[in-house]
């Protein structure tokens, strides 16, 4: 029988601990916003756009726009590469704000090594310009696999206008917890009403939970975020185990749990079941390991794991026991 080599996570394992807010949950109309823009590079060595026909326009109106006059000349050249300008910007950004850009050809030019972008205008979904990019292009590698097509200008975009937002006057907030669930917004809205002294928090679902803001805190709207996200909470989860069968790793929730199950598998036979001493055995040829009573799928792996079961077979084994109904939880397969 094969060495069991697979990667095993037991959640129940280890100590759960609290997380603050702030991790698990998010402040409604708070984010981050994506930025696109287009542009040219150019100071290339030859290594540009040879046939993209919008690259050669683009460059003749920026020439032109510079207060050079052409005679209809179809001008191309191979130093200059027409690209695809990414960025995102932060919330609550303010003018006069570096961005880190992202820089990608969109025509076929075979390398941006040593190119220097353009000014660029970058816009939001709405088409409003928020911010302009330009600078030397920095693509960096292994040195073996190098993608040259794509590089990056490290605060190569400065934001144009300020991000509004009349936060600090708002009289309600409202927060969704990354993980939806019953549970953790019921505690959430216990925590936060507790440190807060009064009635302030609601859950409106399993996600979403809406806080007033109370008297002592008007006008402050930063500071009561910064007094609710500091808060510890104890996330619940479903109880769920994960399968990657690449790697043969496998994560298992805190709150697996297994049913009397018997299961015959190749050289293996596998019964969980309890005695009159409450004990659950499991036998592989003439070995045996016994689990005590309420044994959970974490106790399970980890006896068939002292047994020799290969990777692939414990995969199996898992994937059966939920099949038949035995297994108490989410089984995902990566």
């Amino acid at each position: 029988m094969k060495k069991l080599v697979v990667g095993i996570f037991l959640l129940s394992s280890f100590e759960i601990s609290a997380a603050r807010l702030k991790d698990i949950a998010s402040i409604r109309g708070v984010r981050e916003n994506q930025l696109i823009g287009y542009g040219l590079v150019v100071g290339l060595k030859g290594t540009g756009d040879s046939q993209a026909e919008f690259t050669s326009k683009s460059f003749a109106q920026l020439i032109q726009k510079l207060g050079v006059k052409l005679e209809g000349a179809d001008l191309q050249s191979k130093n200059v590469a027409a690209v695809i300008v990414t960025a995102t910007l932060p919330a609550f950004a303010k003018a006069g704000n570096p961005l880190d850009v992202t820089v990608s050809s969109i025509g076929d030019a075979t390398s941006l090594v040593g190119g220097t972008l353009l000014q660029a205008p970058m816009r939001a979904a709405n088409d409003e310009i928020f911010a302009v990019a330009q600078g030397a292009i920095s693509i960096t590698g292994d040195g073996k696999d190098i993608h040259t097509t794509a590089g990056r200008i490290p605060n190569g975009a400065m934001i144009e206008r300020d991000i509004q937002a009349d936060f600090a006057t708002k009289k309600m907030f409202r927060m969704t917890l990354h993980n939806p669930d019953f549970t953790t917004a019921t505690r959430t809205v216990l925590t936060i009403n507790k440190e807060l002294g009064g009635l302030y928090a609601s859950a409106k679902d399993a996600g979403t939970i809406d806080i007033i803001t109370p008297p002592n805190f008007e006008n402050k709207g930063v500071e009561l975020m910064a007094t609710i996200e500091s808060i510890d909470i104890n996330p619940d989860q479903r109880a769920r185990v994960l399968i990657n069968e690449k790697t043969g790793t496998i994560v298992i929730g805190e709150k697996v749990k297994i049913s009397r199950v018997g299961i015959s598998h190749g050289n293996l036979s596998l019964k969980v079941t309890e005695d009159k001493n409450k004990k659950a055995t499991i036998s592989a040829d003439d070995k045996v390991t016994v689990l005590d009573a309420g044994a959970n799928v974490g106790d399970l792996v980890q006896a068939l794991n002292k047994l020799g079961v290969s990777p692939k077979d414990l995969i199996s084994i898992l994937q059966s026991v939920k099949a038949a109904g035995a297994l108490h939880g989410e089984l995902e397969t990566m």
